[in-house]
């Protein structure tokens, strides 16, 4: 079963945009998102999104490096 994502404040910001009171605009933002029972992407969640993203590829990077130096070291002594 796939996860539907709903971005509340995306949702708030288009009401407000539409002549809502930014207090009520929030609210059915949040009621929408209970009612639909969709998970709320939040500045949170995309920011651990990212960070994550960053550290596998740092991990992966930081691989790299040390195989082609350890490559370069072999090649330099065949040589």
């Amino acid at each position: 079963m796939s996860t539907i994502t709903f971005d509340t404040l995306k949702f708030a910001k288009r009401l407000e945009a539409a002549g809502v009171v930014p207090e009520h605009a929030e609210a059915i933002a949040e009621a929408f998102s209970d009612a639909t029972g969709t998970e709320l992407v939040t500045k949170d969640y995309l920011k651990a999104e990212i960070e994550a993203a960053k550290n596998d590829l740092i991990k992966w990077m930081a691989g790299l490096l040390l195989a082609q130096a350890g490559l370069v070291t072999a090649l330099v002594k065949l040589l």
